[in-house]
């Protein structure tokens, strides 16, 4: 009987789909599912969902709720993370205070200002979880779906020996998007995706061994593809491959479209699938969701719509590949060593992984383009050195971070951005107490 632990399981629609993935495998389909959340009302609106999913599919599997994650862990085979460090109190002056500075960002949960500041709160909680896990349940694998996803892993996989690899919506996601655009059934293609976490770039895309790389250049003619994603295609155009993650995120990761006001018109407000991002949801719909969230899970639960069809998300094949079913490869975020040759040695990358019994096994990827390579090597310094600012309790890190950010640095000068950064700091206080002073 597998014992699988969630940790943050109040992420309703995450824990709620993942439960029903893993309860379609006859090797997971008894599993001990423990919910572990610090907010009770939450645990105990998911704990009602995922009764509901056990009882609708007739499951002989067991579900415990709890608060304490200790006790969560103790014994498990697997462990979930789908947390959030502070609120949307704290959260939206990651957005927020750049905003003022001249840096528009659109989501802000990866890279940049904004991403460096939720790592700089997340890092610390993620290795308390690696600490319990030695201790409780040394052997279990870590699924995180957190962000900054790579920045996250780095620090865990620098310093602990627990099985850590970070799971992405936007491989096969946009596969998924890039099959139809070229006119092909997803399952029919084949590729090798390889880079950093919401950058990996499509390094291979074939049917039947014909490069399917010319048919999307003719599908980018058509308005409706065009006018779809137009960061992603305009980076395609002119680098030569398609790079993973959606527009709203990518626009935030380089130089090229969001430095000036005509340029985040052209390419950042229009177009069929254009998130408008982050900014606004933080302050118009994510603080209303936080008085209507309690309303709209007890109308799902009401209406009792549960579904048992497998989804496509990875855990749930990884957790019964290790637990010695059918081998699985997906694209996660694991340590390079020499997976790609042209990327640092233990930085964090995304690339073709098979899960076992054995546990994760990176395949070797090679050099990747120069020019893919490139921006990619940015992003890694940016990150690691964050990483190092969390290990070395060094807040100076976290200005060099952020002053070496491809898109604060198009707009902002040196002393700029050290101005930004120490405002960021402040804010941030209560939730930096490793740093024994925040001044740089």
């Amino acid at each position: 009987m597998a014992r699988i632990a969630f940790i943050g399981a109040g992420s309703f629609g995450f824990t709620r789909t993942l439960v029903r993935d893993i309860l379609t495998f006859p090797l997971l389909r008894d599993a001990t599912l423990v919910l572990m959340d610090i907010d009770k009302q939450r645990l105990k609106y998911i704990t009602r969902a995922v009764e509901m999913i056990v009882a609708k599919g007739n499951y002989p599997a067991k579900v415990v709720a709890t608060t304490d994650r200790k006790e969560a862990l103790k014994g498990a085979d697997a462990v979930l993370c789908t947390i959030l460090a502070g609120g949307v109190s704290v959260w939206r002056h990651d957005i927020e205070i750049p905003k003022k500075y001249g840096v528009d960002t659109n989501i802000g949960d990866t890279r940049g200002p904004s991403g460096i500041f939720r790592a700089l709160r997340t890092i610390p909680v993620m290795l308390d979880i690696c600490r319990d896990m030695e201790k409780y349940c040394p052997d279990a694998i870590l699924l995180n779906y957190t962000n900054p996803m790579a920045m996250l892993c780095h620090a865990m996989q620098k310093t602990s020996p627990i099985k850590v690899t970070g799971l992405c919506h936007s491989v096969q996601g946009t596969a998924e998007m890039l099959a139809r655009w070229v006119g092909v059934k997803y399952d029919d293609m084949d590729y090798v995706c390889a880079g950093i976490n919401h950058q990996a770039w499509y390094l291979e895309l074939k049917k039947n061994g014909k490069d399917l790389y010319p048919a999307l250049r003719r599908a980018m003619k058509k308005p409706a593809v065009a006018n779809h994603e137009l960061v992603r295609n305009e980076m395609f155009l002119h680098l030569g491959y398609y790079v993973t993650e959606s527009s709203g995120h990518n626009s935030e990761y380089n130089w090229w479209f969001r430095k000036r006001q005509d340029l985040i018109k052209k390419y950042c407000t229009n177009g069929t699938g254009w998130n408008p991002g982050v900014y606004a949801y933080i302050i118009k719909e994510y603080m209303k969701r936080q008085k209507t969230w309690k309303r709209d899970i007890e109308a799902w639960i009401k209406k009792g719509e549960v579904t048992l069809e497998r989804g496509k998300e990875y855990a749930a094949y990884i957790i019964n590949a290790r637990l010695g079913g059918e081998p699985f490869e997906f694209n996660g975020n694991v340590p390079n060593t020499g997976i790609i040759t042209n990327l640092p040695e233990g930085a964090c990358v995304e690339v073709p992984v098979v899960a076992n019994r054995r546990g994760f096994n990176a395949i070797h990827v090679g050099a990747l383009p120069r020019q893919c390579a490139t921006l990619n090597k940015v992003s890694v310094d940016i990150e690691m050195m964050t990483v190092d600012a969390v290990l070395t309790r060094d807040p100076m890190l976290v200005f060099y971070a952020c002053a070496y950010d491809p898109l604060t640095a198009s707009v902002l000068s040196l002393a700029e951005i050290k101005k930004m950064v120490t405002e960021m700091l402040s804010k941030n206080r209560p939730y930096l107490p490793y740093f024994k002073s925040i001044k740089i």
